[in-house]
């Protein structure tokens, strides 16, 4: 940890909050990250996009915050023992990342319609490789069917002490589906099949309502600081 460089972007549009600039530190790309540093890494709130390692490091602001379920203690709710009830069925193959045309076609339908507008509804296919298939640490892909039909596409890197939850995307013209929901679920339970204590979930902004379902996997620990402290605990003083 000692040896890791580090340098602050320049300032940025955020992509949360409108109207406000962002910058980040970002881990010197050359050096050689593995799972075991790419760890501990995220215990101090860093998160991954492709091979960049980065946290917020605004000025001005300190609304993203990491969040991450206690796994041995998560109960699911009656809410989410519908969603997995519903979507069980669904067989999930686990996978090296790799580029399937299918899985590119299901993410730009997906942008182009739950975050239409925004930087990433016309990413194009070396955009989305950078982004999802690059990585230097343990991570896999994982394509979620229903009998031959691709319904769901989720990211994810294995870290010593629990998994990471990168990215996920869906089908969005199926529906009455809460496929985010039973995603959580699905990692939740992965981690208790590996014996892992955490299922990291990224950053959380309580003025971005869509991050609010976050805070329904209880119970979350939050990142105050260089501790980690339960959600519920010091929910109101966020």
């Amino acid at each position: 940890m000692k040896t890791l460089k580090y340098h602050t972007t320049h300032p940025y549009p955020c992509g949360y909050l409108p109207e406000r600039m962002a910058r980040s530190e970002v881990i010197a790309p050359d050096y050689p990250m593995d799972t075991a540093t790419y760890g501990k890494l995220m215990k101090k709130g860093y998160r991954r996009s492709g091979h960049f390692i980065y946290r917020p490091q605004c000025e001005q602001c300190h609304a993203c915050l990491s969040v991450r379920v206690k796994v041995d203690a998560f109960a699911p709710n009656r809410s989410q023992r519908r969603s997995w009830k519903k979507h069980q069925h669904l067989n999930a193959r686990q996978q090296a990342l790799h580029f399937e045309k299918e899985h590119f076609m299901l993410y730009q339908r997906y942008q182009a319609a739950r975050h239409a507008g925004g930087s990433m509804d016309h990413d194009s296919s070396q955009q989305y490789e950078n982004f999802l298939l690059q990585s230097n640490v343990s991570s896999k892909l994982v394509a979620f069917y229903e009998k031959k039909q691709l319904c769901m596409v989720s990211f994810i890197d294995e870290l010593p002490d629990g998994l990471s939850s990168v990215y996920t995307f869906y089908d969005p013209d199926i529906k009455q589906a809460s496929f985010g929901t039973y995603n959580i679920l699905w990692q939740i339970q992965l981690c208790r099949t590996l014996g892992l204590n955490y299922l990291y979930l990224g950053y959380w902004i309580k003025a971005h309502n869509k991050m609010s379902y976050k805070t329904n996997f209880q119970p979350l620990e939050i990142l105050r600081g260089n501790q980690w402290l339960p959600f519920q605990q010091i929910m109101d003083k966020l």
